[in-house]
């Protein structure tokens, strides 16, 4: 399909209800743009905030044309997109970010080949199809080391550590994954978590949000601070420009994550990059006040072919972004009353364990818990 800027009042289509659907949308507002929302599920977050919808399962090609047909352009809210809708989707609308980029970061041993082969370093991984496989990727890289589903995976899921070689018969853990294909990854000995978010316009121009550094609780993203504290100004520079790089090869359109880890050998920071995830992303939350153009603002920007917007701290100032999750949403009340603190609630039903329910964001004050 042929791009074409788009104006206001145009439509774009979102694949994908939840909270990050959600956030795009309500960007797409603010610039008079009209938002068509499809997802399987009809509690989505995303459809609460949409112009229209449609309810239909990703495998329906009748719905899916018939969405794409509707909208002017498309984006997605999460990477798992089946490889046979995306083809749907772009047979009728532009489709960013690309095809290419979707089949690339949904595959964790394709994801690895493609950061490598750009001269950037990941941690050492094999392919593991079999349990005589394991055994040979063990005897490469060693362990501890950490065993995961190639797709699908995400918050913790599809994944095991290993840290003996006589930790579990072969067939075993080969059953916990139900068979699927595997890759094994050697252990990184980080200091800390970052991130870089950055977005890459039609015209091929990028801009990047400053370094984040990030905190996992139970495999989930708590907390992120900006700009990542006590690094050394190269190395913010050099992960700013390992993000242009990625998003350069896969000629990419929008916003992109790339989460890297920060590795200090004999006082010199490097940086490991572990995953790219092709979409608006939880450890970005904090540009929606914490900058001058908020990541899903960006994102809009960048799919309808506009300028990309600046990507400055607003005013300079640190920020704090923390992830409610489950019954810490049930503090809504103590978090409206705190001057200076930015509540967004997702308008999730049910406050499960483990479940994202929103986020709080400050601005220039110290850390808070």
């Amino acid at each position: 399909m042929t791009d074409r800027t788009l104006g206001p009042g145009s439509t774009l289509g979102i694949v994908g209800g939840g909270q990050l659907g959600r956030m795009i949308a309500l960007a797409a507002a603010n610039y008079g743009l009209k938002v068509h929302v499809y997802a399987p599920d009809r509690d989505s977050p995303a459809f609460d905030v949409a112009a229209r919808t449609t309810c239909a399962a990703y495998d329906d090609p009748q719905a899916l044309a018939e969405f794409a047909r509707s909208v002017d352009v498309i984006t997605y809210e999460f990477e798992n997109i089946p490889h046979a809708t995306a083809d749907i989707l772009a047979a009728h609308a532009p489709l960013h970010p690309n095809a290419r980029a979707l089949s690339t970061t949904q595959d964790r041993l394709s994801e690895k080949e493609f950061i490598n082969g750009l001269g950037i370093p990941t941690a050492p991984f094999q392919a593991v199809d079999t349990p005589d496989d394991l055994d040979r990727a063990i005897a490469a890289i060693g362990l501890p080391a950490v065993l995961k589903t190639r797709r699908f995976g995400y918050d913790g899921k599809g994944q095991r550590i290993l840290r003996e070689r006589s930790e579990g018969d072969r067939n075993a853990l080969f059953a916990e994954f139900g068979g699927a294909p595997l890759i094994l990854e050697g252990f990184v000995s980080f200091e800390r978590e970052v991130s870089v978010v950055g977005a890459r316009a039609r015209d091929g121009s990028f801009a990047a949000f400053d370094l984040c550094e990030n905190e996992h609780r139970d495999h989930i993203l708590a907390l992120t601070r900006v700009p990542a504290p006590g690094l050394a100004p190269e190395t913010g520079r050099a992960a700013l420009d390992i993000a242009k790089r990625i998003a350069d090869a896969l000629d990419y359109v929008g916003v992109l994550a790339v989460e890297m880890f920060l590795v200090r050998e004999d006082g010199a920071e490097r940086l490991v990059v572990n995953e790219i995830a092709p979409r608006v992303h939880n450890s970005g939350h904090w540009t929606i006040e914490g900058a001058l153009t908020s990541q899903f603002a960006q994102h809009v920007r960048a799919v309808c072919g506009w300028p990309l917007g600046d990507a400055a701290r607003t005013g300079g100032l640190p920020v704090e972004m923390r992830n409610l999750i489950g019954a810490q949403a049930d503090d809504w009340h103590a978090l409206l009353a705190e001057p200076g603190a930015h509540l967004h609630l997702y308008g999730k039903g049910e406050a499960r364990a483990g479940r994202k329910m929103g986020h709080v964001t400050r601005l220039g004050s110290e850390p808070v818990g």
